[in-house]
């Protein structure tokens, strides 16, 4: 069957990791980018037709992205394509997924697709899509969303909860509230037919509902218009929306299970390829329980942390517990526990940074400190 895939590259922020950049575009894991698990999802299931939906600060993710090469896409019509309505002063402000659908109605309506496969990027997971399509078919409901167990806990806040009865049958559906655990939460995950999605985007944008989760999802449940099907992701999901979200999942990648289900799942992850030079291990390095992308230059101490490509740790630093992206330099003496540097920042020669476990301290891209 024919399969087409839309990105949505902005719906969620970390704090200032996200200020300048997309969600999609955020970097992850040493040397990917969010963008390419859901990219890798879509294209290893054999998905060629994407649109990637971004309204704003998009340049580095169509960067990182470029003709698609990696990912065996091809840019242009009928392939991948950039789809960014809201660039444009004469459009109106995003207001929700189904607003930005009826934006890009043009791509959403273009070729001989039977389904379409909606996804975020704030969720990094490793799936076989042919199974949830299979599942979707198999269902005969109008849309199925894929949910994940033990993320509710009645803390984090959930933008769409369901709670389904042992037979799978869907018995509550709420938005945005800290649902308790006896919720499945959303992974941001949706396939639906596209002629009937195409027809709920028309008939949306003429009642004034712009919102997937709330007007589709549950409104449509909630008045019987719209039959609902759940599909339990038994694997690894990090929810990265949240500054300590994203430092606590980033970090969970030293764990090995987590590190081999998100890499090694269903299928392989690819991304850009940066060729780098190996890294550099000094004569008094000490390094426990890190994990080091390609590029790095280390001569102090690193332990219970995350390298991207390019760092440089020089002699006598100490960094425990760290997020650090491309081409930090972290100077002599300097001490860093529980920190997320963004890229090109320096930290100076004997300066000392501690956040904590559960706050840690997030330093701009760029910045000397």
């Amino acid at each position: 069957m024919n399969v087409m895939g839309i990105i949505f590259a902005n719906d969620a922020t970390t704090g200032v990791l996200t200020e300048k950049r997309t969600m999609a575009s955020l970097p992850f894991g040493g040397r990917y980018r969010q963008v390419d698990f859901a990219l890798s999802n879509l294209t290893c299931a054999g998905v060629r037709h994407i649109g990637i939906i971004s309204r704003f600060n998009y340049q580095s993710l169509m960067h990182h992205i470029g003709s698609g090469e990696e990912w065996g896409l091809e840019l242009g019509e009928g392939g991948l394509e950039f789809l960014t309505p809201y660039a444009q002063s004469t459009v109106h402000n995003y207001r929700g997924k189904l607003d930005s659908l009826k934006n890009a109605e043009d791509f959403l309506t273009f070729g001989d697709d039977e389904y379409v496969v909606l996804i975020d990027s704030a969720i990094i997971s490793n799936f076989d899509l042919n199974a949830v399509i299979a599942a979707h078919v198999a269902s005969g409901k109008d849309i199925t969303v894929v949910t994940k167990s033990g993320i509710c806990n009645g803390e984090k806040n959930i933008d769409l909860a369901l709670k389904v009865a042992d037979n799978g049958e869907i018995t509550d559906i709420v938005c945005n509230t800290k649902a308790s655990a006896d919720y499945q939460a959303s992974m941001d995950i949706f396939v639906a037919s596209k002629p009937w999605l195409i027809q709920q985007v028309e008939q949306a944008a003429g009642h004034g509902k712009c919102h997937l989760d709330y007007d589709l999802v549950m409104g449509g449940w909630q008045d019987g218009t719209v039959t609902v099907n759940t599909y339990a992701f038994e694997g690894v999901a990090l929810f990265n929306e949240s500054e300590e979200e994203y430092y606590h999942n980033t970090l969970a990648l030293l764990k090995k299970e987590v590190r081999a289900d998100i890499f090694s799942g269903a299928h392989p992850v690819w991304t850009k390829v940066r060729d780098r030079v190996p890294c550099y291990y000094g004569e008094n390095v000490k390094m426990e329980n890190v994990l080091v992308a390609d590029g790095c230059m280390l001569e102090g101490e690193v332990e219970d942390s995350v390298l991207f490509r390019q760092v440089t740790v020089e002699e006598g630093a100490e960094v425990e517990s760290c997020v650090i992206m491309n081409d930090c330099v972290i100077g002599k003496g300097a001490e860093l526990k529980y920190v997320v540097l963004d890229k090109e920042v320096t930290v100076t020669p004997g300066a000392k940074l501690c956040g904590t476990k559960s706050n840690p301290i997030v330093v701009k891209k760029g910045q000397t400190v």
